[in-house]
């Protein structure tokens, strides 16, 4: 199938758009929390995202049919002094699964993360999410651990709302 990635343009109405309804389409999955986006959300981020100078999404397309989302950003590793990029959003179709789009969108993200000088892709997966624990490993992604006595790096959070 004709299957390619492509940047999101953040001012373009329709790619803002298009952006809205993947997000929403994964925050609405059990994978993505299983609620709605917000009316605010919904409305403003494209162009927060278009604020975000080291803000970038890459959509899938297989004929013509958006199917796959990857929200990233870059930021820098402090002990290589280069950019890194870290992909917060990662969603494909159910219909798509399986067909080569996870492939596709880690292609282009690794593409222009190579664009952009950075030295490695980083990305949080939940622990019960074996599917794309599986994807991302076949992709060549592992678990951080600085050693057996310290163990595998956590994802920890504070909401500040």
């Amino acid at each position: 199938m004709d299957t390619q990635w492509r940047l999101v343009d953040y001012s373009d109405e329709a790619d803002g758009r298009l952006l809205v309804e993947l997000l929403d389409a994964y925050a609405r999955d059990p994978m993505g929390g299983g609620e709605p986006l917000s009316n605010h959300c919904r409305r403003t981020l494209a162009g927060v995202l278009a604020a975000t100078s080291n803000a970038f999404s890459l959509v899938v397309e297989r004929q013509g049919q958006a199917v796959a989302l990857a929200n990233c950003f870059t930021a820098l590793s402090t002990f290589a002094a280069q950019p890194l990029v870290n992909v917060h959003d990662v969603y494909v179709a159910p219909d798509a699964r399986g067909g080569g789009a996870v492939n596709a969108l880690f292609s282009g993200i690794e593409s222009h993360a190579r664009a952009l000088g950075a030295c490695k892709i980083t990305l949080e997966v939940l622990e019960g999410n074996a599917r794309a624990k599986a994807a991302y490993a076949r992709l060549g992604f592992q678990g951080y651990e600085l050693g057996e006595t310290l163990g595998s790096a956590e994802f920890w959070e504070r909401s500040l709302s």
